[in-house]
């Protein structure tokens, strides 16, 4: 008979890591502990052990407390199992249940980063292949109240993914880039950026673009400490890389003075014996000069000696790379640094062995009109595979205290989105 236990450190983590299906940095030991440190979760590492003492199932859970003693559960990406047997998912789900009655949880929240179906990279389902939607049946079946198939970011976690298999030849992936991807790539590093990891990047300048990006899209970041706190504790255990993209400006500018003056005297050379033979490519050169000349402009107007233009903080666990938190300077953004950095971080993965890379989150709705719709196109044109998991469910423990947490719940976020989006513009004016 199986029975649910607290595992300690080793135990827990080697199960995870080495799972062949699950293993996820948001089931790892260290992200509870980072949980509790700056999200104020408590953490739980349980697991299922089978009558020969083996740990056949794990899950992090981390507690949220409520007044009154209440709280409820948060098991990211799911339990780390082998959701294929409904045995074993059944039997987690009802030890799991009996551990959080006593706690006096409201409900438990899973969302397992198992695909739904099979899609291609345009968005539209296989209908031939492989699907889970026996599995969403069954988890509600069994008590799971499922939370819908959302399309963007409404979801704990990205719903929508491309994940992009490193076990290929760096030729083959390579092949599977987009033309303009690939193009960008094979024309190797014209501008002379340079690439700092770890030791010789900072947490600060990689904070800096965090902040061009809220300014340019809107959007809800951390503070600080919470990325050095992320970036500290994941790293000691080999749980995370910070990579930082720089320009020097002299450099820079040097190098377009040198094109612009080379291409001058091809177009001079060119106009003195011109033919219909070179009307074209006069044409051609002329617009090239009119964009060299715009963006060397762009790159006079700053002031600074260096600029941080891109910067990305991975998670690595078990087979699998993260690229989590990310972000683009507003300025210069033709140097396509962005294109450079995601380069170095696949071949970076791809020589320290891990098999896949998940650049964490995109949209279900890619469609022009969508905010979000560049960051989709961006990451569709590095290859990887396009997946939709089968998303969050809810696992009801105190039915009318449930419902009072849907309905006061969203006020109280709404209330402190709209908090946390003062104090976001506040500091982008700071740092203006």
């Amino acid at each position: 008979m199986s029975k649910l236990l607290e595992l300690d450190k080793d135990t827990y983590d080697n199960f995870v890591k080495n799972h062949k299906t699950k293993s996820h940095f948001l089931q790892s030991y260290c992200w509870g502990v980072f949980s509790k440190k700056e999200k104020n979760l408590n953490p739980y590492y349980l697991g299922i052990v089978n009558e020969q003492e083996e740990v056949v199932g794990a899950a992090l859970l981390l507690q949220k407390m409520l007044p009154l003693g209440f709280c409820y559960f948060y098991v990211p990406r799911g339990y780390v199992i082998d959701y294929k047997n409904m045995d074993l998912v059944q039997d987690m789900t009802i030890k799991i249940h009996e551990f959080a009655k006593k706690k006096k949880a409201i409900f438990v929240k899973i969302d397992p980063d198992v695909p739904l179906h099979k899609l291609d990279n345009d968005g539209h389902i296989q209908e031939d292949a492989e699907n889970n939607y026996q599995l969403v049946d069954f988890l509600k079946k069994i008590g799971y109240r499922h939370r819908g198939f959302n399309k963007n970011f409404e979801s704990s976690e990205p719903r929508y993914t491309f994940r992009l298999d490193l076990t290929q030849s760096m030729e083959d992936i390579e092949k599977n880039f987009h033309p303009t991807t690939r193009k960008i790539i094979h024309r190797g590093n014209p501008f002379n950026l340079v690439c700092y990891k770890n030791a010789d990047a900072k947490i600060e300048d990689f904070y800096l673009t965090m902040i061009e990006t809220a300014k340019r899209e809107q959007v809800v970041y951390h503070d600080l400490n919470y990325y050095k706190t992320f970036y500290e504790l994941l790293h000691k255990n080999n749980q995370a890389d910070l990579y930082v993209v720089e320009a020097n400006i002299k450099e820079l500018k040097k190098l377009y003075k040198d094109k612009i003056d080379a291409a001058q005297k091809q177009l001079s050379l060119l106009e003195e014996r011109e033919t219909s033979k070179s009307k074209n490519k006069i044409e051609e050169l002329k617009a090239q000069q009119i964009k060299n000349e715009k963006e060397y402009q762009e790159i006079c107007k700053i002031k600074d000696k260096k600029i941080i233009l891109s910067s990305i903080l991975t998670a690595k666990y078990g087979n699998k790379v993260w690229t989590v938190h990310g972000g683009n300077h507003t300025l210069l953004r033709f140097l396509n640094a962005n294109y450079f950095i995601y380069y170095t971080i696949i071949k970076d993965a791809k020589e320290e062995g891990y098999e896949y890379i998940d650049f964490f989150g995109t949209t279900g709705n890619p469609t022009k009109d969508n905010p979000i719709y560049g960051i989709h196109l961006f990451k569709k044109r590095l290859g990887g595979e396009y997946l939709e998991f089968i998303g969050e469910f809810d696992y009801v423990i105190k039915p009318f205290m449930y419902f009072l947490f849907q309905k006061l719940v969203p006020c109280y976020r709404n209330i402190i989105k709209k908090r946390s989006k003062k104090e976001l513009n506040d500091e982008v004016k700071g740092n203006k």
